[in-house]
């Protein structure tokens, strides 16, 4: 935030002119994407998935791996929106907030389409730009979650509850 209170985010960590690359994951917990873990090559997809999920902590004044909740189905930012997503019931997510359906639903359905496990399926610098300008609809997205963030789960309540 600047001095005016407005938000600012800049790089996630990929260089533009990079295509694909090996080398050691860079990066806050939380907003890696998945391939980090899988010694696999890193494209700019990588950029696209910790922008997802900082619009989803945006939509939902959270942070994406919050421990201090009602329900442990919410521990995870992205599974609670994607089930919330799933269930119509994306009024959860805004906190008694006054928002509009429409704007709300395409936000999150386009949050949800950049935290894709597989890379390919995440959308292109081209069509984000696309989506967010709303020229391009935006379809119902598949279910984002990965053994990964099951493992982060894990490794967080180990942290919080060691044995």
């Amino acid at each position: 935030m600047d001095d005016f209170w407005t938000a600012k985010i800049s790089d996630f960590g990929m260089a533009p002119d990079q295509s694909k690359t090996f080398t050691d994951a860079r990066g806050t917990r939380g907003y890696l994407a998945p391939e980090w873990q899988k010694n696999v090559p890193i494209s700019v997809k990588v950029d696209i998935f910790s922008y997802g999920i900082v619009l989803l902590e945006i939509i939902c004044c959270r942070r994406n791996l919050e421990v201090h909740v009602s329900n442990t189905e919410e521990i995870v930012l992205s599974n609670w929106v994607y089930k919330c997503f799933e269930r119509g019931q994306l009024d959860l997510l805004v906190d008694q907030e006054e928002v509009e359906q429409e704007t709300l639903e395409r936000l999150v359905k386009f949050g949800l389409w950049c935290i894709q496990d597989d890379p390919a399926l995440r959308p292109t610098i081209k069509c984000v730009v696309l989506m967010l300008e709303g020229i391009t609809n935006i379809a119902t997205p598949p279910c984002p979650t990965s053994t990964w963030y099951f493992l982060g789960f894990y490794l967080i309540m180990i942290s919080l509850c060691p044995f």
